[in-house]
């Protein structure tokens, strides 16, 4: 793994600049690489971010502006010595990285490594290097209860908590969120306090999204057809990309501003994208690409054959996980989500940091549009004929 070296780091991560300087764990990844574009277009009194990732993109470089510097540190957050010294002299961290697995392939003892261990050391590299921001990346998912799967409309962040989990990876962002909230506060080197926030996005769609594109993919393979599996009467919430990115440099700037009030608060995100439910949200972005939909108003087969069939495709999951990784879109969790309704109503982060969106729905959609059917020519043409 490439580690920057002394000699790099005196003379890059140490320049002394006269704005703050950023970190953003995961920087290369689906959510990170729209964070730092939206840092450098609209953050303010920023000189450099730092992208921290196990690996990097270094056309992210080419951001760079004459009054913003991009600079790539390939690193990882699990290991606690080169995450000091990617932070050594930085001022804000925007932590959204994280392993994100809700099919249930990576070993539960690496996803706790990664988004728990990892974000402690966040949380001690702030301690240690006098980092007095932090904005982490949560989701909505720690708020469901996967035991009951209650329907969950137009909630807010004074609904009560009946949360409870069983996948490995709710249980760790649920961990992570919990101790970055109660890291809020702490005296950090230097002698001032950190300030700490979280944001809990619904279902993050737009450029560079993994599900959509899979979903997509997926359709090409059927012939340009996708069946729902779900109820059509289910609504789920969706937020664009470039709103979830916005809404990290708004709660950055808030807990510079007003830490006393940001500090050791959650947010859920959104933002005016309709709240459909998966199938039919998709099909919002997929149609226009050519994409058909089996099934308007009901599921092709009875839930119970559907769940009867995730059974066995889980069965064949443990079977063959000894020889090969075997990771199906649906299993009993993502079943249970696309059936049970999930909407957030929520001013509280306008309130607190003038949140509101900067994409309307209808350019979030063209956005996303427009990148699927900029898709390389053996996915998209492929589908079109």
């Amino acid at each position: 793994m490439y580690i920057e070296t002394k000699a790099h780091l005196d003379t890059g991560l140490m320049a002394d600049r006269p704005g703050e300087v950023y970190l953003v764990t995961g920087g290369c990844g689906f959510l990170g690489r729209h964070l730092v574009k939206m840092l450098v277009e609209r953050g303010q009194g920023i000189s450099e971010i730092r992208v921290f990732d196990v690996k990097v993109d270094r056309e992210l470089e080419s951001l760079s502006t004459d009054s913003v510097t991009v600079k790539m540190v390939q690193g990882d957050i699990t290991d606690q010595h080169q995450l000091l010294r990617a932070t050594d002299g930085a001022d804000v961290i925007l932590h959204t990285a994280s392993i994100v697995d809700v099919s249930n392939c990576v070993p539960e003892a690496i996803i706790q490594k990664v988004n728990v261990q990892g974000t402690r050391h966040v949380i001690e590299a702030c301690v240690s290097n006098g980092v007095q921001r932090c904005v982490y990346t949560s989701t909505m998912e720690v708020a469901s209860n996967e035991k009951q799967w209650n329907h969950m409309e137009r909630c807010n962040e004074d609904t009560p908590d009946t949360s409870f989990h069983i996948l490995p990876y709710t249980k760790s962002k649920a961990a992570a969120e919990k101790l970055i909230l109660e890291a809020n506060g702490r005296q950090v080197s230097g002698g001032k306090r950190l300030a700490t926030c979280v944001l809990r996005p619904v279902g993050i769609y737009g450029e560079g999204c993994v599900l959509l594109r899979g979903t997509f993919e997926n359709a090409v393979r059927l012939g340009g057809c996708l069946f729902r599996l779900g109820p059509h009467t289910v609504q789920i919430g969706r937020v664009y990309v470039g709103n979830v990115a916005w809404m990290h440099v708004l709660a950055a700037n808030g807990l510079a501003e007003t830490p006393g009030l940001l500090g050791g608060q959650f947010y859920y995100c959104s933002d005016e994208s309709p709240d459909k439910s998966f199938m039919s949200f998709s099909m919002e972005m997929l149609r226009p690409c050519g994409v058909r939909l089996i099934g308007q108003e009901r599921p092709v087969l009875p839930y119970f054959v559907i769940y009867m069939l995730v059974l066995l495709v889980e069965l064949l999951q443990l079977v063959l996980r000894p020889f090969c990784s075997f990771c199906p879109l649906l299993n009993r969790y993502t079943l249970a989500r696309a059936s049970a309704t999930f909407t957030v109503q929520t001013d509280k982060a306008e309130r607190h940091f003038g949140y509101r969106p900067l994409y309307t729905w209808e350019q979030s959609k063209e956005r996303t549009i427009h990148w699927l059917q900029s898709l390389p020519q053996q996915v998209y043409s492929h589908h079109r004929n």
